[in-house]
Formats: C-alpha cells, sequence, structure tokens
C-alpha cells in the first residue's frame, strides 16, 4: 500500500447524478495533485424501472421503505459497469443522493463500498461527503479540487469558473496560479440553483421521456417570468457561499405552472438554471476570463444560449478546454479517490463551508483482493 503514496495510479471514478440518468465511469493516472493522463470511460443508463425505484427513494434516508431497493439498484449498475473497465488500482465511488440536508440529518448516498469491494476485488474509496457534513460544511460540491487540476491541466493563467449543469447547478471559481487547491483563496465554489433535475422531471411525467433532448422542448416555448421570480425570491439565493442544495429544494422550479407557454416546462425551468448561475456571480472573488461549462446541460443549445446572455464572460463547453464534459465528474471521484488514499485534504471552507480543511471518504476493502494498488 505504501507504492501508492509514491506516484500516479490509475483510479476509476464513478458518478450517479441527481438527474437519475445512469452511471458514469472513468479512468484517471493521477496521484492526487495533478492530471497524469485520461483513461477509458463508459456508461450504462438506468432502466424505466431502475429509474423508477430510485425516484421514489427520493428524499428518504438509511432504513426508510424503499432505500434498500434504491441501494441493490446502484451496486448492481455499478458493478456490471465497472466490470467492464480495465482493471484500475482503486474505484471512487460516489453512490446515488437520496437525501441532502447539512445542518441537519446529514447526507445519505445509497450504495455500499464495502459490497462493491468484494464484487471487484480492488479497494474502493467511498462516502465522501459524511466527514466534511459531520464537521459543519455543506457537504457539496466536491468536485472543486478536480476542477483546480483540470484549470492546470488546460494551462489556464487567470482565473476561471467551471459551471456544473447536472441535476442541480453549481460553480467553481478557480486561481490556477495558487500553489495548492486548499491554498487561502484558490477556489470558491457553491450549489446555484436548480438545472436538469426539474425539467427531467416535468419531462419524465408529461411526456415519458428522461429528459428534453437537446433542448427541443425549451426552444418552443416561453419563460413565465412569474415563476422564474418566485425561484429566485426563495432564500438560497439571499445566502452567501458556501450553500448548496438537496435535489428536491427549491419545488418552484418543478410547480404544475411551471409548464406555461409550453408543453413539459422547459423555458421557465431553463431560464431558472441560468438565472442561479448569473446570480451567484457576484460572489466570485474576482472576474473569471471564461465560464466553462460541464453536465448535461451543455448540450442544450437554449440553456447555452441563455448563459451566454447573462454572464459577462464568455461561455463555452469545457470541450473547448480539452476535458470531457460528460466524464468530468467521474474523472473528479477517481481523483479524490487518490486524494484519500494519500490522506490529502478533499474540501476547504471555500468549497464547502467546513470549519477547516478536511479530508472525506473511507476505505473499504475486500477480504480477497485481486491485487494491491502500484
Amino acid at each position: 500500500m505504501a507504492r501508492a503514496l509514491q506516484g500516479p495510479v490509475w483510479a476509476l471514478g464513478t458518478m450517479s447524478g441527481t438527474s437519475l440518468d445512469g452511471v458514469d465511469a472513468a479512468m484517471l493516472l493521477t496521484d492526487g495533485e495533478a492530471i497524469h493522463a485520461f483513461g477509458p470511460s463508459a456508461f450504462r443508463s438506468y432502466s424505466p424501472a431502475e429509474r423508477a425505484l430510485l425516484r421514489a427513494a427520493l428524499g428518504r434516508w438509511p432504513g426508510e421503505a424503499g432505500v434498500a431497493a434504491a441501494a441493490e439498484v446502484v451496486e448492481t449498475a455499478h458493478a456490471e459497469l465497472l466490470a467492464g473497465l480495465p482493471e484500475a488500482a482503486l474505484v471512487g465511488f460516489h453512490g446515488q443522493t437520496l437525501a441532502h440536508e447539512p445542518g441537519g440529518r446529514g447526507t445519505h448516498q445509497a450504495g455500499s463500498g464495502e459490497i462493491l469491494a468484494e464484487v471487484l476485488g480492488i479497494p474502493v474509496v467511498w462516502d465522501f461527503r459524511s466527514a466534511d457534513v459531520a464537521l459543519g460544511g455543506q457537504g457539496a460540491p466536491l468536485a472543486p479540487f478536480y476542477h483546480f487540476a483540470c484549470a492546470r491541466r488546460a494551462d489556464f493563467a487567470a482565473p476561471v469558473v467551471f459551471v456544473n449543469l447536472g441535476g442541480v447547478g453549481n460553480v467553481t471559481w478557480v486561481d490556477p496560479a495558487a500553489a495548492t487547491p486548499d491554498a487561502p483563496g484558490a477556489l470558491l465554489a457553491f450549489d446555484t440553483g436548480p438545472a436538469n433535475a426539474p425539467i427531467n422531471d416535468l419531462m419524465e411525467a408529461r411526456f415519458g421521456q428522461d429528459h428534453d433532448a437537446g433542448g427541443a422542448v425549451a426552444a418552443r416555448g416561453r419563460v413565465d417570468e412569474a415563476i422564474l421570480a418566485a425561484v429566485l425570491a426563495t432564500p438560497h439565493f439571499r445566502r452567501m457561499p458556501p450553500k448548496s442544495l438537496d435535489r428536491n429544494a427549491l419545488a418552484a422550479a418543478r410547480a404544475p405552472g411551471a409548464g406555461r407557454g409550453a408543453p413539459g416546462g422547459g423555458p421557465p425551468a431553463r431560464a431558472a438554471a441560468a438565472a442561479a448561475v448569473a446570480a451567484g456571480w457576484e460572489h466570485l472573488p474576482a472576474p473569471p476570463a471564461a465560464a466553462l461549462v460541464t453536465g448535461g446541460g451543455r448540450r442544450n443549445p437554449t440553456l447555452m444560449a441563455m448563459l451566454a446572455r447573462r454572464l459577462p464572460c464568455p461561455v463555452m463547453p469545457v470541450e473547448d478546454a480539452g476535458l470531457d464534459g460528460d466524464m468530468l465528474e467521474a474523472q473528479a471521484f477517481a481523483h479524490l479517490a487518490v486524494r484519500v488514499l494519500r490522506g490529502l485534504p478533499t474540501s476547504v471552507p471555500g468549497t464547502t463551508g467546513v470549519a477547516a480543511a478536511v479530508g472525506g471518504g473511507r476505505i473499504a476493502r475486500p477480504d480477497r483482493p485481486r491485487r494491491e494498488p502500484h
């Protein structure tokens, strides 16, 4: 195990996001600080039946109805997907967030790293958020340390912002000139508001589809300004960062009236996602040179156009910086897994509001490992 501390290792990261579309997995060669190489990646979609089980368990905690079934879906999907990828030194397993209540009941990601470690026969780093929440942090977002490595990899000299439009939107302001991601002032990150989750919910309810492909629904209608104002009037937008949101927060974005003016409610929810990102701009420490958009939202031309109109800097998909917007979060958990293995911090006050730098994550080791990390 000591050899794992001496240089880069191939890690396999996973992400099952709040949009409930499926599981991303990506390999990354990293020492937990720099990105040395990108490896293969894969995606495994959830079936309609699996998605229904996960959706039914949203907002629930361990031991409550439906949670065990949801965990089994998550574990099975991950095991099937990861078995088809090259063997790695370790896995960074995020699990499926069912409930997130920092300052309250905590945070709950369904799926057991211990079960996955036994199935795969390699160490699995999991439960990334609990330690941060236990020490007063928001437990989210966790990708900023990887965003710092990405900004360095892309050779940015000036500050940039990563805009992640997954189920919930979040931004990371990065100063790549800082010595390390945990240096004072290197990072500021926070959840902005609803992104793909309300659109996906509406598309599922009204069309039986899991997303608005290409933004077709959003492009057909108009924005209901009353609903947009109701979303932006919620207390979340008045709080100073860092701050985070549960998937089911800001229910006004999913209200029945959100469909007014277009089937499926696309325009108001897309406008709310863009407006939420723009509302967070006032909190940034310095104007960024560019906004790099990742997550499924970057594939929606309507949403990207809305962002370009609202943000005072160039807006581009992360692919323009040589990165993979589909796999960035999965890669992030590969990167974080290696940081956990090396005892490095995974969150700081500027990313989650935790009192001091903290390293999250637990390491599950199989009883009969295939091999030790190298």
